[in-house]
């Protein structure tokens, strides 16, 4: 009985946590992010409001990306994205994760961005982007997309988009790329810059 006890107990503290963001974790947030601490006081809000448990699951990351691509399916993407988020890998973002990765993604640097974008690439975080990782995303972004955008005919298909990502970026021609190999040829290419460059307040 005292092992439930404490179980309830643990459980009353964290959703007593999570319907105001301590002093401390604002602190360490405003130290780690480009947010102000008004910013991160209005997104706990919104976040909390939003999903009153403290975290997002996969399934509510999905119905996001489906409001913003109606026409398309991004339920793959979204993954991609999610698995990123979610950096403890416990099967869900927390507020600490979900605020650090929209620092990153919205305001970091140029740099920071293509950490994050090479962090998305390489699914099985083995410190490379082989084709069939790339193939995955960019598969995933064309489903996503659908006919939204008219792509350039030696991009149309992902295994072309991929064919000349991989020609401009793998300069050993080992068919993997490699976190610099990868920064070095985006900053190159307009497109991946331009796709990582949105900034949102």
């Amino acid at each position: 009985m005292g092992i439930i006890g404490s179980k309830e107990d643990n459980d009353k503290k964290r959703k007593k946590a999570c319907k105001k963001i301590s002093k401390e974790d604002i602190l360490e947030l405003e130290s780690k992010t480009y947010f102000t601490k008004k910013e991160l006081r209005k997104w706990y809000k919104d976040f909390i409001k939003d999903y009153p448990a403290g975290e997002l699951r996969m399934e509510e990351f999905h119905n996001i990306y489906k409001q913003f691509f109606p026409n398309g399916d991004p339920t793959k993407f979204a993954t991609f994205v999610f698995n990123v988020f979610d950096s403890n890998k416990d099967g869900c973002i927390s507020f600490h994760e979900f605020i650090t990765a929209l620092s990153i993604t919205s305001r970091g640097t140029l740099d920071e961005k293509l950490d994050w974008a090479f962090s998305l690439y390489d699914v099985d975080k083995d410190g490379y982007i082989t084709k069939d990782e790339m193939g995955d995303i960019v598969e995933a972004i064309h489903s996503m997309i659908g006919n939204i955008i008219e792509l350039p005919k030696d991009e149309d298909t992902p295994e072309k988009r991929v064919a000349k990502i991989f020609s401009n970026m793998d300069n050993n021609l080992d068919g993997k790329l490699t976190l610099e190999e990868f920064k070095q040829g985006s900053k190159n290419d307009p497109c991946i810059v331009q796709a990582l460059t949105t900034d949102a307040h």
